[in-house]
Order: C-alpha cells, then sequence, then structure tokens
C-alpha cells in the first residue's frame, strides 16, 4: 500500500482496507507509512492503528526522520522499517522477515535511492547483502523502493528480476501505469502512488506548494485534506519458488 499520507489517508485506510483485505484473499499486507502523522514522520501511536488494520510491516523513507519521536518508533518495533542504506548508527532496522503463522515466511526490504536524493550507502549493494540474509529463511521477498528517479527504480527491477518476489517504487506519490511481471517473474511497478489527498501537491496544501517553487523559499508544510484516494497493488505469489504469478494496481476510487 502507497505512502499514506496524514490524517486523510488514515481515515480512507481505516474506512475500506479491511474490505480490500478481505475482496483480495491477502495473507500479507505492508504499507508505506513515512507521512502518516501529520505528512511527515511517523508516531508510536498512529503506527498501532495502521498495524490494527491488518497491516504487518510498515517500510519508510527519507521523510520519516523529520519527525524527531519516529527515531523512538523505528527502534522499538522491528516490523517497522527505515531505509536499510542509512548509516548504521541509525536506529531501526532495514529488512524483516515476517513470519505467517502456518502459512510461509516474507522478507521485506525497505532500502533508499541516491539519485536526486540525499547521499547514502550504494542501494543495490545493499539489497544484495539483505537477500543473502533473507534467503536463508524464505524465497518470499519483497522490496519497497524509495526513490526520486524513476530510471534507478527501473535500473534495480532488472538487478533483481528473478531473486525477489516484488519490487514496488515508493516516494514520488504518483501512482504510475507500468505494473507488470519482469521476465524472471518478479512483480514490479515504478511507483504505487500514495494513498492521501490528490487535490494537492504531493499531499501539501497547493498554495504553500506553490510559493515555494515561486519564491524559492520555505513555506511551512501543512497537509492537505480532499480528493483521498488509497493506492495500493495486489500481487500473488507462488510459497515454493517466491516467484509473481499476478500483479493488480488499486485505486479507490479512481480518478
Amino acid at each position: 500500500m502507497g505512502d499514506i499520507v496524514g490524517q486523510p489517508g488514515l481515515e480512507m485506510t481505516t474506512t475500506i482496507l479491511k474490505s480490500l483485505l478481505e475482496k483480495h484473499h491477502v495473507d500479507f499486507c505492508i504499507a508505506n507509512g513515512e507521512n502518516l502523522t501529520d505528512g511527515k514522520g511517523l508516531s508510536e501511536e498512529d503506527a498501532k492503528k495502521v498495524f490494527a488494520l491488518g497491516v504487518h510491516v510498515i517500510t519508510t523513507g527519507n521523510h520519516v526522520w523529520d519527525r524527531w519521536d519516529s527515531r523512538k518508533v523505528l527502534g522499538g518495533n522491528r516490523n517497522i522499517l527505515r531505509p536499510l542504506n542509512y548509516p548504521r548508527d541509525n536506529g531501526g532496522n532495514g529488512f524483516v522477515v515476517y513470519e505467517l503463522e502456518g502459512k510461509a515466511k516474507v522478507g521485506v526490504i525497505n532500502v533508499q535511492g541516491r539519485t536526486y536524493m540525499q547521499p547514502l550507502d550504494d542501494p543495490f549493494k545493499a539489497v544484495d547483502w539483505a537477500l543473502g540474509k533473507i534467503n536463508e529463511q524464505t524465497k518470499i521477498s519483497v522490496i519497497d523502493f524509495h526513490a526520486e528517479a524513476t530510471a534507478e527504480k527501473i535500473a534495480m527491477g532488472w538487478y533483481i528480476d528473478g531473486r525477489v518476489s516484488a519490487l514496488i517504487g515508493t516516494h514520488t506519490h504518483t501512482p504510475t501505469a507500468d505494473a507488470k511481471i519482469l521476465p524472471r517473474s518478479t512483480a514490479y511497478i515504478t511507483d504505487v502512488g500514495m494513498s492521501g489527498p490528490y487535490d494537492s501537491v504531493i499531499g501539501m496544501k497547493k498554495e504553500q506548494a506553490v510559493q515555494r517553487f515561486l519564491k524559492q523559499t520555505p513555506h511551512k508544510y501543512e497537509t492537505a485534506t480532499n480528493d483521498v484516494h488509497l493506492c495500493a497493488i495486489v500481487i500473488e505469489v507462488e510459497i515454493e519458488t517466491g516467484k509473481a504469478v499476478k500483479i493488480e494496481q488499486i485505486i479507490f476510487p479512481r480518478f
């Protein structure tokens, strides 16, 4: 499930996520929560609300650090991830292997791109390292690649095709139309899109966002409220092989 943005995104998630999980017979759910609390960062209270709705693992990205108490949240729950390729001195985990009782284990990796973003460790090598750990326990793995550049996400898709079950792009908050299964059976989408208000500039009130571009100076970030959509991807994976056999994009309501 794409980046949940602020209270509007949380309310939409609360309203329909459980019905979507039932409709699509979902065994395992991942949601990006880096913008969950007031549009920037993640509070412990909001994380608990999302887990209660049926989410198993929460991933994040660069904006999780904008809220200082997010660090406590990241360090207190192994199922809340921060991008793996940040310096190790930062708290939290960049990947986890989640055991579904009586079904299977699923590895989840959270990694961040470097193009047009702050300099970090190599995300490609970080993925290689994490997969070495995950593959000892399960063949099923999913990557949340939190990145700005389309080319970097596509390159990562080709790099890991056949080695993970799925690569889901996040961060740009706009759903792309390229959901597909790559030749070696990895499900892929460049960006799943945000679950939040689209009467906005990627979740921010339009007026402040426009002023940022006009004046080239900071303006207060305020989460928008209207035209809320939930964006997600449903992937079917073979337990025995870890190969993706189906990918379906969900946008509710449709644009």
